[in-house]
């Protein structure tokens, strides 16, 4: 009881400390907006106040910009939108430039802002533009990090003169979310990244040490008097798809971003066309658990933030494969099973208010599907349910307070019409700091409820965290408990329950450069693993892990972990009703890497590692490694080879089940994969990408096979072999290509083309060498896919500009009427413009 006292009033004595003072920068309104060329001669620039005197946060804290790459900016807004220019010295021949595709960073510099309109030092909108004329943006929050995967519609110009680059950028205020009042103070900070020394410098200083990078931000003052517009967005598309193996498609839709409010905004994909979504890494999967990918449409993609809260949103839920599976009577087979489900459309609401609540509602529909099923002796056909009309939602509630602390609500609830099962999950959850930003608590409290046919099943889980969050060393201890019941795998992703865990880590980094290196961390951990019920031990493990960067910017690590004597796997025995496990002991495993330096044109990764078991009765040992290398052949073009190697000899798992009998095998397993990325940016409008990968895997079990004996352990005396059951090796072989052109055609709007093609092969050749079982892929039909989408957006106060200036009268038309076009002398030095006003 003395310990927890003493606990709670040293965080109680931190919430005291008060916050560093903030740099402040003051904005002026303008009646004539600069035009976005990369050229500062337009007058507000004269008159406006200057934001300089950056100092480094990486990988150095405090030092202050050179002479030579000093930076200046400045910025102005009117009734439609912010304004910022930047003056970037430099020498050229430091200049880093690679052409890259949206929100890619690439081997280039960039110059960044940094937006928070509610000051709040947790919601950051950022933007970033590169050297090269790219564009990236995001929005970051510090439960979430940096989300990429949000899009705004904003103009830039950058161009290149004999000191350094000049930025230009204006930022619509459709862009952000800020409330309607009539003076207003926004959190703001710049950014500059040098590429060739990995440095990053800030206006307003960062403290890596401790707290959030949010926190850091400095104020812009003297906003008064702007209203946000009607947010009223609209993204229509057209879509042709030829598929080998089906008949041609024609899709058209939209997507739209309504405003609710100023600080709220609805988004919802109308008829929704996810054909271009690249190909999914699939990998032969010999584990108890589902393979499962990440999220490649970028509805679900974008602005999901708050929805992520408690990791209880699993996207890819929606669409994936039927839940069911067809009831075969007697001589009848499946003829056709979905494999995906198709989502009807989907809507998102969120937004936070000023004072920091924030709510999101999210709605998708997916449709009735069907299998069908073909009797064998009659011929005849019917058509079973396999997932039926399905509705998805989630509710959330996130307050935040403090600049660095927040509390939330979030409800998830899957509901299926029939006889199907339905899913519902709460979760309380609670991620506190001091105000010092030196210590940190997270707590999360989930109930889940699936209602089956047999009745309604509810679950709990509880997570508990507490760290130190500051200085160079770091620690935590963390709690996770699930009991039997508790399920999420409707809406969200669960491998597992039944766990009562508990976890000690503590890391030591540096924060300034030492003599050799520029960042150095190393973390440890200690697991110790039981079942909430029964409750008994199942493992314990500890480990290292080490990465650092040399003052060359070579990057190495390396990492270690052991499980230390009987570890009881409940899993593997896929008999979760009766608590069956398999026991195993003493593994370890060793790796390390390194990646020199992809500042260079040709860069490269290495990696590898080993696995053991320290257990005589068993000869388990196994390697694997890895090379990566880069070249970049120009500022345009690159090219990106990967191959990994991975050799398991001894390796123990599920077969089969015979009677009662739980059957086990010892296999050999090697796997081989191949990668090609490539990418060509003529500019930062026109990309033509490459993406191929080959992945080859075998299995190859000896022939005696065991069963598994109650207390865990294998044997051999019911002498049963692979000869007594189906085939079990394998050899799994997929390769798939993709090739694709996009043309960004306007602001917001893409046309983007794509040819793919994809070979699949599974047989039990495990013995086969690599080259024949290409061979033996290469027999299989082979699926080519050509689809073409257009994208355009549509900004409904564009189209209300438009009408307005049909109303003006002749006279006022007259004025301009020979400056319809500006020749600029100069426009061959203004490099990758962004705006399109010559359009």
């Amino acid at each position: 009881m003395k310990f927890r006292l003493i606990l709670l009033a040293f965080i109680a004595f931190g919430f005291l400390t008060n916050a560093q003072e903030k740099k402040q920068l003051q904005i002026k309104r303008t009646s004539t907006p600069p035009k976005i060329d990369g050229v500062l001669d337009d007058a507000v620039w004269q008159t406006a106040d200057i934001a300089t005197d950056f100092t480094q946060f990486r990988p150095e804290m405090g030092v202050a910009l050179p002479a030579h790459q000093k930076t200046t900016v400045k910025m102005a807004y009117d009734d439609s939108a912010i304004y910022v220019s930047a003056y970037l010295k430099d020498k050229p021949e430091d200049i880093q430039t690679q052409f890259t595709s949206r929100d890619n960073f690439g081997n280039s510099d960039f110059f960044g802002i940094i937006l928070n309109p509610n000051n709040d030092g947790q919601n950051d909108t950022e933007f970033f533009v590169f050297t090269s004329g790219t564009q990236a943006d995001a929005v970051a929050s510090p439960s979430n990090g940096e989300d990429f995967g949000w899009n705004a519609v904003w103009d830039s110009a950058v161009k290149m003169v004999d000191d350094g680059w000049i930025v230009e950028v204006k930022i619509p205020y459709r862009a952000l979310r800020f409330s309607n009042q009539e003076v207003q103070t926004w959190g703001i900070q710049f950014h500059r990244r040098f590429r060739i020394s990995n440095s990053q410098y800030s206006w307003n200083p960062i403290d890596r040490t401790k707290g959030n990078i949010g926190l850091y931000n400095g104020e812009l003052v003297g906003i008064r008097n702007i209203e946000p517009p009607t947010r009223l967005l609209f993204y229509p598309f057209l879509s042709t798809i030829y598929d080998s193996n089906k008949k041609p498609e024609y899709n058209i839709g939209a997507d739209v971003k309504f405003g609710l409010t100023e600080n709220f905004t609805l988004d919802a994909t109308l008829i929704p066309d996810f054909s271009q979504a690249a190909f999914d890494n699939v990998r032969l999967n010999l584990g108890p658990f589902e393979q499962t990918f990440g999220e490649q449409r970028q509805f679900f993609k974008e602005g999901v933030d708050l929805f992520n809260k408690g990791n209880l949103f699993f996207s890819r839920r929606i669409g994936n494969a039927p839940i069911g599976s067809p009831n075969l009577a007697e001589n009848e087979e499946v003829i056709d099973m979905p494999t995906e489900v198709k989502t009807l459309n989907a809507l998102k609401v969120s937004g936070r208010t000023k004072k920091g609540l924030g709510i999101g509602f999210f709605n998708a529909i997916t449709e009735k599907t069907e299998a069908s099923i073909r009797n064998t002796v009659t011929d005849e056909i019917r058509r079973e349910v396999v997932e039926p009309l399905a509705n998805y939602n989630i509710l959330v509630v996130d307050q935040q307070f403090n600049g660095n602390s927040s509390v939330s609500l979030i409800n998830t609830n899957v509901t299926r019409n029939g006889r199907f099962r339905d899913g519902n999950v709460t979760g309380l959850l609670a991620d506190i700091s001091n105000k010092r930003n030196t210590y940190n608590i997270r707590g999360q409290l989930k109930m889940s409820n699936v209602n089956l046919p047999s009745g309604t099943e509810t679950g709990f889980n509880s997570f508990f965290l507490i760290r130190k969050s500051h200085g160079n060393y770091r620690y935590s201890f963390d709690h996770r408990l699930s009991d039997t019941k508790y399920d999420i795998n409707d809406l969200g992703l669960n491998f597992r329950n039944n766990l009562n865990n508990f976890g000690i880590d503590g890391s030591y980094q540096i924060f300034e450069p030492t003599e050799k290196l520029n960042n150095f961390r190393i973390n440890g951990w200690v697991n110790y693993r039981r079942l909430f019920k029964p409750s008994t031990f199942t493992g314990t493990n500890f480990g290292f892990n080490m990465n650092a960067q040399t003052k060359k910017l070579l990057w190495f690590g390396a990492n270690l972990n052991f499980e230390p004597g009987k570890q009881f796997d409940f899993f593997e025995p896929r008999d979760f009703e009766n608590k069956r496990f398999f026991v195993f002991k003493n593994i370890g495993f060793i790796g390390g890497w390194f990646e020199t330096n992809n500042n260079k044109p040709f860069s490269i990764e290495v990696n590898g590692g080993t696995f053991h078991a320290f257990d005589k009765e068993r000869d388990l040992f196994g390697y694997d490694f890895g090379i990566e290398p880069t070249y970049r052949f120009s500022d345009k073009f690159f090219v990106n080879y990967g191959f990994s190697y991975q050799n398991n000899k001894g390796s123990r798992g599920f077969v089969t089940n015979i009677d009662d009998d739980i059957v086990f095998g010892e296999r050999d397993i090697l796997t081989i994969e191949n990668s090609i990325s490539s990418s060509y940016s003529f500019n930062p409008f026109h990309t033509l990408s490459l993406s191929f990968r080959n992945f080859w895997s075998t299995v190859t079990y000896d022939e005696g096979l065991f069963a598994l004996q109650e207390d865990g352990s294998l044997n051999r005396d019911d002498d049963y072999r692979t000869t007594d059951i189906s085939d079990p090796n394998v050899n799994f072989n997929t390769w798939n290509l993709d090739l694709s052109y996009t043309w960004q055609v306007a602001p917001g709007s893409f046309l983007t083309t794509l040819y793919r093609n994809r070979l699949f092969n599974f047989s039990n050749a495990s013995e086969d060498s690599y080259f024949d079982s290409l061979s033996s892929l290469f027999d299989q039909s082979i699926q080519h896919t050509f689809s073409i989408r257009l994208q355009y957006f549509i900004d409904y106060n564009s189209i209300k500009n438009v009408f307005k200036k049909r109303n003006t009268n002749v006279n006022t038309l007259s004025r301009f009427s020979n400056n319809r076009y500006r020749y600029d002398p100069d426009f061959s030095n203004t490099r990758f413009s962004s705006n399109y006003n010559i359009l």
